[in-house]
């Protein structure tokens, strides 16, 4: 049970990492993508879009005194 929980904790360092509002942005990022290229629109920008949106207000937080 040690290093299941062990593996665990691995991902979930790994995946959200300092910050759990840039892993659930993507999140959302990668669901929104789906749900347009189900449809007729491309989606192709939407990520590198979330990816800049999230990495500035990554900063932002980052940078405050």
């Amino acid at each position: 049970m040690k290093h299941v929980k062990a593996f665990g904790r691995f991902w979930y360092d790994f995946i959200v990492g300092d910050d759990w509002r840039v892993a659930a942005g993507v999140v959302v990022a990668l669901g929104a993508t789906a749900l347009l290229s189900q449809g007729d629109a491309s989606a192709w920008w939407l990520m590198p879009l979330a990816v800049v949106a999230l990495l500035y207000a990554s900063l932002r937080r980052a940078s405050k005194p």
